[in-house]
């Protein structure tokens, strides 16, 4: 009598039938699809032991059911991605889920290189400078209401020039009589110090340092023959064509102050009441 030869599952003979070993153990196989087979993600049906079964993140799909959810192509052997848990071709993802680059209206394709400003997307290769229109790329440029320029085009073509060299301001800068200056260009008209961050003054348009203009232009003190500018809140007395400091006003005999006193000029000199009484 021949040993039996049966279905580890529903133990019917497996003599003459087709079954499949698993685990050292036979099965007919509508007991192996029942037992171990998995289930479509997609239809819900068993995934018979026949058909070629694909997977992707724990779901499992009979190979007809693996298709872009948007155009129903079959992603068996093509890229695809998922969104949300639906499948999609490449196309479809890059459709809908992609930017486009302002410049040449076209998809930027994931893991293309790419720049993104202002809420805009461009190629690499489409963000070109506006003026030498070469790519920018990584290097720095400078945004004009819808244009963009490298930094060399941006300084040629836009940026102030420093009245002295004509060089380009790059930052910083004294603006004198509406025109731009380099702080290192801007320099008194006399002795060529830098005057900016210091008082000055002008004279026909040229600046000079409150001590070089005081040496050339301004008046004598009567008393001490040093010069009277009248900056930094300096006072000083006037009478017909001779000009003292404030704290110079006094009288030449006794040198009592003669500010806000009467005085009585006599020839060079100018003398206070009790001086010009002796006389």
């Amino acid at each position: 009598m021949s040993e039996r030869f049966d279905c580890d599952n529903c133990k019917e003979s497996l003599y003459g039938r087709k079954y499949i070993q698993s685990e050292d153990n036979p099965y007919c196989i509508p007991c192996y699809d029942s037992l171990f087979a998995n289930t479509c993600d997609e239809c819900k049906e068993l995934i018979g032991h026949d058909a070629r079964e694909l997977f992707y993140e724990d779901r499992h799909y009979h190979e007809h059911c693996f298709r872009c959810f948007r155009c129903d192509r079959s992603l068996a052997d093509e890229p695809f991605t998922s969104q949300d848990d639906a499948l999609l071709c490449n196309d479809c993802y890059c459709n809908e889920f992609s930017s486009k680059c302002v410049a040449c209206d076209k998809t930027v394709m994931p893991g293309t290189r790419k720049l993104e400003y202002g809420g805009s997307t461009w190629h690499e290769g489409c963000f070109i400078c506006n003026s030498c229109e070469q790519p920018i790329g990584s290097k720095s440029f400078i945004p004009d209401k819808d244009d963009h320029y490298c930094v060399p085009c941006y300084e040629n073509k836009f940026a102030p020039r420093c009245t002295r060299c004509k060089q380009v301001l790059t930052k910083g800068g004294v603006t004198y009589r509406d025109e731009p200056w380099h702080k290192e260009c801007f320099l008194c008209t006399g002795c060529k110090v830098q005057l900016a961050g210091q008082h000055f003054t002008s004279r026909d348009d040229s600046p000079y340092c409150l001590k070089c203009f005081g040496n050339l232009y301004a008046k004598k003190c009567e008393a001490c023959s040093k010069p009277i500018t009248g900056f930094g809140g300096g006072k000083y007395i006037s009478f017909e064509d001779r000009q003292w400091h404030q704290t110079c006003f006094m009288c030449t005999r006794c040198s009592v102050s003669l500010v806000g006193a009467g005085f009585f000029p006599e020839r060079d000199e100018i003398l206070c009441r009790d001086c010009n009484s002796n006389l």
